[in-house]
């Protein structure tokens, strides 16, 4: 049995948080760099090439690439034989947030109450924490600061299974249009297809994890990928809603068994800033 300890959880997670705020993943910045090759539209080139200046900027000065530092989304990998020493697991990680922010001087922005006290907790906390248990010695820990602008174009749709393949399309499809230049594109598109309302809305987001523009293993859901991907481009949305043929970046699709009688679809976004770093211990 291996021990990590809390006071370790704590200063990896503060690290993360200033990390993932200056610093965007070079996987995305690579995809960012090809869409300004791609791009014919003046203003949407015009919108790359300072999208990618400010990347440049905000890695050199460690300064948030963007005001919205987001709500800190976490995703925590347990080996099961790691034996956790210290304090409180999720106070750990939510006083890493605390300790990021505020070090950082990354922008607060989580209120305590979401309909009748929404004062502001000062320190960007409680983040939201997800927590899987899985083989091995070792903590993974992922954070993704979560943007407003993005994550409000979300959408949740219970299919009925006879909708099929096309409707999963038309669904998807609609939510890009609708969401039109509100979350700063090219967005990296995340789908969760499967399992129960929560379930489905958790793949979406944990979609956003993989690395940007990463097939999915399996053939026919690496080919719906793609197909959706030329689709949303060819709506004319473009960098920053102002036209042109690069609106996303890459769609990822994640999947789970599901009742026989249901289909249940998510579509999270992330915009062009998409930020998200990650340690194991």
């Amino acid at each position: 049995m291996r021990e990590i300890s809390t006071e370790l959880i704590t200063r990896t997670v503060r690290d993360l948080c200033i990390q993932a705020a200056c610093d965007l993943p070079k996987d995305v910045e690579e995809l960012l760099q090809k869409a300004l090759e791609k791009e014919t539209s003046q203003f949407g080139k015009y919108s790359l090439d300072k999208i990618l200046k400010n990347v440049t900027l905000s890695r050199e000065e460690q300064a948030p690439m963007c005001q919205d530092t987001g709500m800190t989304v976490i995703f925590v990998e347990v080996g099961q034989e790691v034996h956790i020493v210290g304090e409180n697991l999720t106070e750990a990680i939510n006083e890493g947030v605390r300790q990021g922010y505020t070090e950082g001087y990354l922008r607060k922005s989580v209120v305590e109450d979401p309909v009748f006290h929404r004062n502001n907790t000062g320190d960007n906390t409680p983040a939201v924490i997800h927590t899987e248990i899985v083989p091995g010695d070792q903590i993974r820990i992922q954070v993704l600061p979560k943007g407003a602008g993005s994550e409000n174009m979300g959408a949740l749709k219970m299919c009925k299974p006879a909708e099929g393949l096309e409707g999963i399309k038309e669904f998807v499809i609609k939510t890009i249009t609708e969401a039109g230049g509100n979350p700063c594109p090219p967005v990296i598109v995340g789908i969760g297809i499967g399992g129960t309302i929560d379930k489905c809305t958790l793949l979406a987001k944990k979609a956003l994890t993989r690395k940007a523009g990463e097939p999915h293993p399996n053939p026919e859901y690496a080919k719906l990928e793609q197909e959706l991907l030329e689709e949303i481009n060819k709506l004319g949305i473009g960098p920053q809603g102002f036209g042109g043929q690069v609106t996303a970046l890459a769609v990822h699709i994640e999947t789970y068994p599901t009742h026989i009688a249901m289909m249940p679809v998510c579509v999270t976004l992330n915009c062009h800033a998409a930020r998200h770093k990650e340690a194991i211990l």
